[in-house]
């Protein structure tokens, strides 16, 4: 069945029907196992593997160059289907497709065509930026250095999501210049360490632990300053969440339907005979669901801001870059805060609709709260309002990159 056929609305373009038909099978089986791995914390390896395999990572790629060509409207509706079958999975390629994104920025070259090559045979890459204690929000303690005659690092990082199923990591490093900037390193390095210890209650099989470097080999073409990296990166991030969040809605609009129409106990109290007659139960299953609709046409329409800040990229006009990627930041600060309430209303209100035996654990509705809980946590989303009616108000610009740490 179609996107329309589902009622989630039509899709992104013409063709994405005939796009998505590549991987649903792929997202059917995901799915199939989604609460099994969560109730028993099995990580997604196979599942990644099979994406992979598929080449679920070269959706940017354009077609020329071995990949399918996904507009990010494209690419983020896929987003929203796979995080109906499992968020896990997302999260867990949300750097892989950031990484691409800089990648299909890059002009036509040696660069470009080492990495597209690689993703086009669905490789992937992982993420390591953030680190936690008394790391500075002015640099990065995890550093470039000349051993050998090569360019290694050296540093831990968190939050690094995905790394554990990548065959890359992109990394954060203060370089040789003490520039900022951003690296690729093999993850079956010598000097890689990957460990899973994320202890997050939501989002548990992302992976999104420590990593380490010792020595670890870099290819000093790969070496990119963050001033050069795709402008648009702090918003793309951001929506990779919130497509994540609207699949969230969906599947639990779907398991909500589900056993509310086979519940047979009720209530004296109740409004109808059983829980699928009751129309204030009703409205609470369709509360979630407009919910999950709602998010997902928000998605869809940031994204097609962040794709109108990709192709004024390539447009010659750095005015007009400069504009449409604050739009594009500006169009994402807006659609956060309310989607993420929705969603997290949404998986709240859940339990309305069921009795108690729903909050039982065998049957993890309560992974689609911490999940959300947990997605949200990572968008400093208590600062877009402010960040919004700034510009409402004075015109100021929201900032396109932001760090955590110590302030200097």
């Amino acid at each position: 069945m179609t996107q329309i056929d589902l009622g989630w609305g039509e899709g992104p373009s013409e063709r994405y029907e005939t796009l998505a038909q590549n991987f649903r099978p792929l997202f059917v089986e995901i799915a199939a196992g989604a609460l099994d791995r969560e109730l028993n914390r099995k990580l997604p390896d196979a599942e990644i593997v099979r994406l992979k395999a598929a080449r679920f990572g070269a959706l940017r790629v354009p077609e020329a160059e071995g990949g399918f060509g996904a507009t990010l409207p494209e690419l983020f509706n896929l987003l929203i289907e796979l995080s109906a079958a499992d968020s896990n999975i997302t999260q867990a390629l949300r750097g892989h497709f950031g990484f691409v994104e800089d990648v299909v920025n890059k002009a036509a070259g040696p660069d470009r065509a080492r990495w597209t090559e690689r993703l086009s045979r669905g490789e992937i890459a992982g993420n390591a930026w953030t680190e936690i204690g008394n790391a500075q929000q002015s640099g990065f303690s995890t550093k470039i250095s000349q051993a050998d005659g090569k360019h290694v690092i050296d540093g831990q990082k968190f939050y690094t999501t995905g790394s554990l199923f990548a065959d890359w990591i992109n990394v954060g490093v203060t370089g040789l210049d003490g520039v900022g900037s951003a690296v690729q390193v093999r993850r079956d390095d010598p000097g890689v360490e990957v460990v899973d210890d994320w202890d997050g209650f939501g989002q548990i099989l992302t992976a999104s632990g420590t990593t380490r470097f010792v020595g670890a080999t870099v290819d000093p073409a790969d070496i990119v300053a963050d001033e050069n990296q795709f402008r648009y990166g702090a918003a793309f991030y951001q929506v990779v969440h919130l497509a994540t969040l609207a699949g969230i809605g969906r599947v639990l609009s779907e398991e909500v339907a589900s056993a509310v129409a086979k519940r047979v106990r009720n209530y004296t109290n109740a409004a109808g005979p059983r829980s699928s007659q009751d129309p204030q139960v009703l409205q609470v299953v369709g509360r979630i669901r407009s919910s999950a609709y709602t998010a997902s046409a928000i998605v869809l329409q940031v994204a097609r801001s962040i794709e109108r800040a990709y192709r004024a990229h390539f447009a010659g006009d750095a005015a007009a870059e400069e504009q449409a990627n604050a739009i594009a930041e500006l169009e994402t600060s807006q659609a956060l805060t309310v989607v993420t309430d929705l969603i997290l209303e949404a998986s709240t209100i859940a339990f309305d609709a069921l009795g108690a035996s729903s909050t039982r654990k065998p049957l993890g509705l309560d992974r689609h709260w911490r999940n959300a809980r947990t997605l949200s946590s990572h968008n400093p989303r208590i600062y877009k309002d402010r960040i919004v009616g700034d510009f409402a108000v004075n015109g100021t610009p929201p900032p396109y990159q932001w760090r955590i740490g110590l302030a200097s």
